[in-house]
């Protein structure tokens, strides 16, 4: 039977961080996937509870949370009603958030307690998890899907003297109309901590098993970061989607109560490597 358990634990500047951890009750003791979820993204989008649901038939505890700062609440978890926490947002914040849920996996809050976990990363989710599987030995293995190479390619880097200038860039979610503020914080972020928040340089020192997955249709980020991502680890694996988009043909809301195929065959080969010995 599958089961999921809802949670709520502090993050970054004490702010709640909403949880689920989805498991076979037959398999409590199952190994634990943590997915860290991109830019405007949340825990409940789209195809997360099907995918959530697969991975714990297949054997796995599956944990996915809301970033402190993503602009949910506990209150509206799948609405960016708090703009103010999504303007205040940075790469460190998410860092601090992810090491926060694995120490919260491995201290023994959840049940039961483990000593390493598996990691998956989406986009910008993805680079924040490259940056921690290289600084955390917890994390066993990690598969980042459809991953960003550099966090200055989220925005156009001829807009950031004028952010700069102006404190406050705005960037419309094409979804919900929304003008979403990102404060010139996140610059001074990338530029107080370059070493720290460099993917690549990151990427570079993984040690752990990593699978890199990309769709060849993706329009949101291009394939030459995944391209650039195994270049920078040898030891990596790289497997291209045929017509995966950034999504890998998830939408949201989504109205099947099945896994689009090309999500579908992301999921299969993320099971079987986190199953490989």
């Amino acid at each position: 039977m599958i089961k999921k358990e809802n949670y709520n634990i502090p993050g970054a500047k004490g702010r709640g961080m909403l949880m689920d951890i989805t498991y076979d009750t037959r398999h409590k003791d199952a190994p634990v996937v943590i997915f860290a979820h991109g830019f405007k993204g949340f825990k409940d989008w789209g195809t997360h509870n099907l995918v959530a649901n697969y991975f714990a038939e297949h054997g796995f505890r599956y944990l996915k949370f809301n970033f402190s700062h993503n602009g949910t609440t506990a209150d509206k978890p799948i609405d960016f009603v708090d703009l103010i926490a999504f303007g205040d947002n940075t790469f460190s914040i998410e860092l601090e958030d992810l090491h926060d849920v694995i120490d919260f996996v491995c201290n023994g809050s959840a049940m039961p307690t483990v000593k390493s976990v598996f990691l998956i990363g989406h986009s910008m989710g993805g680079g924040i998890s490259i940056i921690q599987t290289a600084e955390d030995s917890r994390v066993k293995k990690l598969v980042t899907m459809a991953s960003i190479s550099g966090f200055g390619n989220l925005w156009p880097k001829e807009a950031e003297e004028q952010w700069k200038l102006q404190g406050v860039m705005y960037m419309t979610n094409k979804r919900t109309g929304q003008e979403m503020p990102l404060k010139s914080t996140l610059l001074d972020d990338l530029r107080n901590n370059p070493g720290r928040l460099d993917i690549l340089a990151k990427a570079s020192q993984i040690k752990q098993p990593w699978l890199i997955v990309q769709g060849d249709e993706d329009t949101t980020v291009p394939l030459s970061h995944a391209k650039e991502l195994a270049e920078a680890n040898k030891h990596a694996k790289l497997s291209v989607i045929k017509g995966g988009d950034h999504t890998f043909g998830a939408t949201h809301p989504y109205p099947k109560d099945t896994l689009p195929a090309e999500l579908l065959d992301f999921c299969d080969q993320s099971i079987a490597f986190f199953k490989k010995k």
